[in-house]
């Protein structure tokens, strides 16, 4: 009875490694090491762009005395939020957030509403000088902004204009404005998917060309019109350049531009310049808060739209 227990164990025993055997040949070697090293590839670049947001956030509840500790790296040994209130004041937080959420979705609309007509028209109809025009306006996707803004700002200030946010909103209802090139070619990619039906049916319904337009082919595209949003919202909230160079009044400015005040404070000024309760004001984990809570409502928007955001750039086909 051993024997035969012990010959029913062995032959168990052969039958599990055959089958681990034919397991390993049905594994394709190469491939898995293409996946494996396209994992540690994508592991190295999330890395490269989480570690200085990942730094900014953490170095922002430091407290001085952790920002002076070398044996503070990474975890902070209290949560410190004086560098928060501190930073809210400095930045002029409440007036830069309003002046900010004005310039932004005023750009937004505009380019929504412009670029998607314009879009339209490239994409539906033929005219003479169409492949031109629309070279013309994937041409000025490669100029850069740094070369046209000093004429802009001569012309704009003979009208009047500097220290208002016509310069930063106007220019999107004409279909320029920040990166105005790109948002057409999306709403046109979007356009030339759209079966010609859609316009027959509206021709028989007696529908003219804006009509059909705005009642039937802008509704469907939203996928486009997210994609575009948010893009717009972005850029336009993040901007610099434009907004320091149209604007110079501290009451109109917007929250990246309140940016440099902190960053001066802390580069030229003593220690006893600013100080509060026998410690210095600005130190890097102010500096550092203040540049969270600049970025913090665009992070918020994104968060609840980046699923639909992603659909959306798979819908217009501009990827690959």
């Amino acid at each position: 009875m051993k024997t035969e227990a012990n010959n029913a164990h062995i032959s168990k025993s052969l039958s599990a490694g055959e089958k681990a055997k034919r397991m390993l040949h049905k594994v394709n070697i190469p491939m898995f090491i293409g996946r494996a090293a396209m994992y540690i590839l994508l592991i190295d670049l999330a890395f490269v762009f989480l570690y200085p947001f990942l730094y900014m956030i953490i170095t922002s509840f430091k407290s001085p005395d952790d920002l002076v500790d070398i044996t503070v790296t990474w975890i902070p040994r209290e949560i410190y939020t004086t560098n928060f209130r501190i930073a809210f004041h400095s930045l002029n937080y409440i007036r830069g957030f309003i002046n900010s959420t004005v310039v932004t979705l005023g750009c937004v609309v505009g380019h929504i509403l412009a670029c998607s007509m314009i879009a339209y028209g490239f994409a539906r109809y033929k005219f003479p000088g169409r492949d031109v025009l629309f070279a013309i306006v994937i041409l000025t996707l490669i100029v850069p902004t740094q070369v046209l803004v000093f004429p802009l700002f001569i012309q704009y200030s003979q009208i009047g204009l500097i220290n208002t946010f016509v310069p930063l909103i106007g220019p999107t209802f004409l279909g320029y404005g920040l990166r105005g090139g790109l948002f057409i070619f999306i709403f046109r990619q979007f356009y030339l998917g759209l079966p010609y039906e859609l316009e027959d049916a509206a021709k028989v319904d007696g529908c003219n060309a804006f009509k059909t337009y705005w009642s039937i082919v802008r509704p469907v595209a939203g996928s486009a019109t997210l994609v575009t949003g948010i893009l717009a919202m972005v850029w336009h909230w993040n901007d610099y350049l434009e907004p320091n160079l149209y604007i110079n009044r501290s009451e109109s400015m917007m929250l990246p531009a309140n940016l440099p005040i902190m960053y001066n404070a802390l580069n030229s000024a003593t220690p006893e310049e600013f100080m509060l309760d026998g410690e210095p004001i600005y130190n890097e984990a102010t500096v550092m808060a203040g540049t969270f809570m600049v970025i913090l409502p665009i992070l918020i928007v994104y968060m609840f739209l980046q699923r639909r955001f992603m659909e959306g750039i798979e819908r217009t086909g501009i990827v690959g």
